[in-house]
């Protein structure tokens, strides 16, 4: 019972860290975690077993990345869900992304480890 409570954690941190910075996460990505370690493997590009700013807004970019279909760096009306919406830009995404990163930086040490990269956003 205690890993499937760890798991809906995990997605539920994942689906808020993924509205709160405006975009919508591919199944096919999205799936492919399946629990707290996953993502910190993934985000993990040092391999420090700590999640930095750039490593979460380079993991979290992906959405961004798919969805900006004419590489301007700034998703349309016609690049976002449903077609609706105000122009987001590369750098507004990246700031949503800070923020949210800071939100679950409980202990403000700069980096997210396993526990705070499990917790949903405050």
């Amino acid at each position: 019972m205690g890993r499937v409570r760890r798991r809906g954690r995990i997605a539920l941190a994942a689906a808020v860290a993924l509205v709160a910075s405006g975009i919508a996460a591919p199944a096919v990505h999205a799936q492919a975690v399946h629990a707290t370690a996953d993502y910190l493997a993934r985000m993990d590009a040092d391999g420090d077993a700590r999640v930095s700013l750039a490593e979460y807004q380079a993991w979290m970019g992906y959405g961004f990345d798919a969805m900006d279909r004419d590489r301007d760096g700034t998703l349309s009306k016609a690049e976002l869900p449903g077609g609706r919406g105000a122009p987001l830009s590369r750098d507004a995404h990246r700031a949503r992304l800070a923020a949210t990163f800071a939100r679950q930086d409980r202990n403000r040490d700069g980096v997210l480890d396993a526990g705070e990269l499990a917790a949903p956003p405050r």
